[in-house]
């Protein structure tokens, strides 16, 4: 844990810079609904992977300009111009594979029966869980998040791994992994 210049007790990566904190606080572990909106941390969590948050975050603005707000039914119609263009976009992260996993990715989400939102949330863990008590505590994969995995690269999906699909999870509130002592774990955020 870290306190912060606001006196408040945050996770300890929460606190270590301005960009992280602002994410902390509003943002991480919250429940987020909507195909686009999470088809958009579907395609950034895959992005950092092997790489900072913190490099996703602070690109995260020329992301969604690069990748038209990241809406599903756009994203899915480009093609290999827009690959070019984007592997020439230096808001973004350059990778030709992340790129054409997103925009595949794209594809298969326009194209779900059931939209994305409702596929992604049923894999959240049914009922209470243990607040962590250190970073320690916090998993990597659960089996959650593996079976998401499984079942999104089942429908096609890229960039989907257990690892990816439970930061996915935790990004969106699908879980909370606010350690116990945090404010945010005081204030009301409940334990998925």
């Amino acid at each position: 844990m870290i306190v912060g210049d606001d006196g408040r007790l945050r996770c300890r990566w929460g606190g270590s810079t301005p960009d992280y904190v602002g994410y902390h606080d509003t943002e991480w572990g919250v429940p987020l609904h909507g195909d686009d909106a999470l088809y958009e941390r579907m395609c950034l969590e895959a992005f950092q992977s092997g790489l900072s948050w913190l490099t996703i975050l602070r690109k995260r603005p020329g992301f969604r300009r690069a990748f038209a707000e990241f809406r599903i039914e756009a994203v899915a119609s480009f093609d290999d111009r827009d690959v070019e263009r984007l592997l020439g976009d230096p808001s973004i992260v350059r990778n030709r594979a992340k790129i054409q996993a997103s925009i595949h990715n794209a594809r298969v989400a326009a194209h779900l029966d059931q939209g994305l939102d409702a596929l992604l949330w049923s894999f959240a863990p049914a009922g209470p869980r243990a607040r962590p008590a250190t970073i320690g505590d916090v998993a990597a994969v659960t089996p959650e998040s593996t079976a998401m995995a499984k079942d999104l690269k089942r429908r096609g999906f890229r960039f989907v791994g257990p690892t990816t699909a439970y930061a996915l999870m935790q990004a969106t509130g699908m879980v909370d992994d606010h350690l116990a002592g945090c404010w945010r774990a005081a204030s009301g955020s409940t334990p998925s």
